[in-house]
């Protein structure tokens, strides 16, 4: 008797251990969904915008930015404008001449004037933006604000995402 105790919780054990098999196999399956979800949100969350501003006509908060930049001199503006322009990285650029500017820098307070860009661009491209202005930017730490758009004349926002390209 004493030898089929041991087979009896052998037993016992290697079953509970092959019905547990299934509720991991479901729990690796909801993780794979999970994480193909996440990877794939950025380009369902620009189709479902897309979607809904097709269907119903109205715009969708957060899709264009608008991109402030302080240059030091009226041709450095130019310069950085035409190149993002040529990029299609903006669909527009105003250049608002000399600006008066007090900054901190290094312990003192100091007067310039500047050049200010205005910048419209998709938000899907500020990142990109960013990173080429400041690769070309004469200042060390250049100003670059954005904001988002939350409402617009409609055509004028259709007439910025036409104008950029995504690639």
């Amino acid at each position: 008797m004493q030898d089929n105790k041991p087979d009896y919780f052998y037993q016992r054990y290697r079953k509970d251990i092959m019905s547990s098999a299934v509720p991991r196999s479901g729990f690796v399956v909801f993780c794979v969904l999970l994480v193909v979800t996440l990877a794939l949100y950025p380009v369902l969350r620009t189709l479902g915008v897309q979607i809904y501003s097709a269907f119903t006509g109205k715009y969708v908060s957060g899709y264009h930015s608008l991109l402030l930049v302080n240059c030091p001199t009226e041709q450095t503006a130019r310069d950085i404008g035409r190149i993002i322009m040529e990029k299609r990285l903006a669909a527009c650029v105003n250049i608002f001449p000399r600006t008066a500017t007090m900054y901190y820098w290094k312990g003192e307070i100091r007067d310039a004037t500047e050049i200010l860009l205005l910048v419209r661009t998709k938000t899907s491209l500020v990142q990109r933006l960013m990173t080429y202005i400041i690769a070309i930017h004469p200042y060390d730490i250049p100003e670059i604000i954005t904001f988002s758009i939350d409402d617009g004349s409609q055509h004028y926002l259709k007439w910025i995402a036409e104008a950029v390209t995504d690639s």
